[in-house]
């Protein structure tokens, strides 16, 4: 008996002819013998689909076998489907570079450029404008981008006709591709200009002047449009990135819009209070540490951080507090520090008492 041509397609026997179109492309582009080189079982299900799509998107046809399970005599492929015929063209285009049917486009957008550009954290701070070497293909002034030599023209291609593509037939199959003389162009370049030698674009550098805005982040990338590669034949050129590194600064990380800064301070200016002179971009300022103040604690100053890049405003200079802890002690200052310890035995801190009495319920 001969196989159910919807249970083939994968189709309910509802399926309109849309349905029925879609699956069948689906499989013949999955199972198509171009990519599937040696795979007999590929091969079958191509068949298969070819015999099920042909019977199936024929009104006559499906009546006969939706009423009888048969295809009708003289059914299946090969039997003269304008419509079968048109859609496997339309398939097949799909499997080589002309990317559709007739002449393909000469004219070409040019291709987008990345440079890297290597800046520090005070210039991200303050903005700049700064000059880059761009390494691009620009339109060749000779031809004018069009890679014919001066006084010269483009020739119709004598295998396509200018169609720029060739058919060919396997059976009842129609294939287009591709015209091989001229590269699916439709012309001939006989007379390549000598300045690009026939490529309409030459290798140049360009100076050009960029701006960075300030509060830039690290790993942003800026679109410069039109200073890319320059297009083909004509085409638009192409865009230019300019991708944004920011050198990692001896002082500071960065948190958004805030500068963060570790601090070493001794115990005695964190118990005492102290005014500390702390490092900020482009300079120096003072900073009051309260007394009592904990390691750990972060102390800001207002505004003195990165500008927001999108509206108003400054980030913060923060600034983590590290107890510097002496390695070495005099005599003197070991004789100070045991007489502190000695004082302070029956004080505990609010820190300490409350470890001491989370312990005692721990242990009971």
């Amino acid at each position: 008996m001969a196989r159910d041509y919807y249970e083939v397609l994968g189709v309910p026997r509802t399926a309109g002819d849309a349905e029925i179109k879609k699956a069948y492309r689906a499989l013949a582009m999955q199972f198509h013998p171009d990519r599937n080189r040696g795979d007999k079982s590929a091969e079958e299900r191509f068949k298969e689909a070819n015999e099920a799509y042909a019977v199936l998107s024929d009104p006559d046809k499906r009546a006969h076998f939706d009423r009888f399970g048969t295809a009708a005599p003289g059914g299946g492929p090969g039997s003269g489907d304008a419509g079968f015929g048109t859609l496997f063209e339309d398939i097949f285009d799909n499997f080589f570079s002309a990317g559709g049917r007739g002449r393909r486009s000469r004219a070409g957008r040019g291709e987008d450029l990345q440079y890297e550009l290597k800046i520090t954290l005070a210039d991200a701070a303050a903005g700049l404008e700064t000059k880059i070497r761009i390494p691009r293909l620009e339109t060749c002034e000779a031809c004018r981008g069009s890679g014919v030599e001066p006084g010269s023209r483009l020739e119709t291609c004598d295998m396509c006709r200018g169609a720029g593509e060739v058919r060919r037939s396997h059976g009842f199959l129609t294939v287009a591709q591709p015209c091989p003389k001229c590269r699916g162009a439709g012309q001939l370049n006989r007379a390549p200009c000598h300045q690009c030698r026939g490529e309409g674009r030459r290798r140049a550098e360009h100076l050009l002047s960029v701006k960075i805005p300030a509060g830039i982040e690290d790993r942003m990338q800026l679109r410069v449009t039109g200073e890319g590669s320059g297009g083909v034949n004509g085409g638009p050129p192409g865009d230019l990135y300019v991708l944004v590194h920011i050198s990692e600064h001896e002082l500071f990380t960065r948190e958004g819009a805030d500068l963060i800064c570790d601090l070493p301070v001794s115990f005695a200016n964190l118990a005492l209070g102290h005014e500390a002179e702390v490092p900020v971009l482009g300079g120096t300022t003072r900073l009051k540490i309260p007394a009592g103040t904990q390691p750990g604690e972060i102390l800001r100053l207002r505004g003195k951080g990165m500008p927001h890049l999108r509206h108003r405003g400054h980030g913060d200079a923060c600034y983590r507090v590290v107890l510097e802890v002496p390695q070495k002690l005099t005599a003197k200052q070991r004789e100070t520090l045991a007489a502190f310890e000695a004082a302070s035995k029956e004080e505990r801190g609010p820190l300490a008492s409350a470890f001491f009495e989370r312990m005692k319920k721990l242990l009971g």
